[in-house]
């Protein structure tokens, strides 16, 4: 079985997050590709079968299968444009989160994901006690946590107790504030299912977006999320729709041995 790992959301290696991308001819059991996915131990490892003019996808963290995730998309996107030798502009994937498309100018790719909405409520106390920095608001989406904080520098410096973190009932807690060069920036935190920090989270993305769309009032974006490996996103609101656009690299083709 052929592997790849591709850096996503930048243009270098070792930058922006990286996923094990595996192209498949069929599928292979939900306990092999959990297994790949626990030996390759990075945030995600992701799955695809063609599918006549489109791809199905699945994605897996090293603990569980995901319904959604934006940068091992883009890195399968990115094998296919250059490994697979796809040849149209925009390619479609099908997935447990519906239809989503990546497009692709020059080298920057476009995932076009469904936004998710988000609902304000009482910050935990647990949480408040995990980020130990003031809270300005929390909202709630399906799975996730959306958590405003009041500076870029709370972001960068924020070093949160995982072990509370894993005992609120939301997989995935995403930190922001409004950026001091760009539009706004985040962080990622689920270490609920395996992943403390995951470098750049296009799935969160999904409720940044929207938010902080119509709280600046544009439609177009420019977000970074400040890991320690960086991620730079171009983005787009469009209403029940959100575009997020980014850079790839490949670092490591491989065959699996099983």
């Amino acid at each position: 079985m052929d592997i790849y790992q591709v850096d996503a959301f930048n243009n270098a290696v070792f930058k922006g997050n990286p996923a094990a991308v595996c192209p498949l001819e069929k599928w292979i059991s939900d306990d092999l590709m959990q297994a790949i996915a626990e030996e390759n131990n990075l945030s995600e490892t992701v799955f695809f079968v063609k599918n006549g003019n489109s791809f199905n996808i699945k994605w897996y963290t090293p603990t569980c299968e995901i319904d959604l995730c934006g940068h091992a998309t883009l890195a399968a996107a990115h094998i296919i444009f250059s490994e697979l030798n796809f040849k149209e502009k925009q390619l479609e994937f099908n997935s447990k989160s519906g239809k989503l498309t990546v497009t692709k100018n020059g080298d920057w790719y476009t995932l076009n994901f469904p936004s998710e909405e988000i609902v304000e409520i009482e910050t935990p106390d647990l949480l408040k006690q995990a980020l130990n920095v003031p809270v300005l608001k929390t909202f709630k989406g399906k799975w996730k946590l959306l958590v405003l904080l009041e500076s870029e520098a709370i972001i960068k410096n924020l070093t949160p107790n995982f072990h509370l973190l894993t005992q609120l009932e939301y997989l995935g807690i995403g930190v922001t504030a409004k950026g001091d060069s760009a539009d706004f920036v985040s962080r990622f935190f689920a270490p609920k299912i395996g992943i403390n920090e995951d470098p750049v989270t296009g799935s969160a993305h999904t409720l940044l977006i929207p938010y902080w769309a119509k709280k600046l009032n544009k439609t177009k974006l420019e977000a970074v999320q400040l890991s320690k490996r960086t991620g730079i996103l171009k983005c787009e609101y469009l209403n029940d729709r959100v575009e997020m656009s980014g850079q790839a690299v490949t670092y490591l083709k491989g065959q699996l041995i099983i």
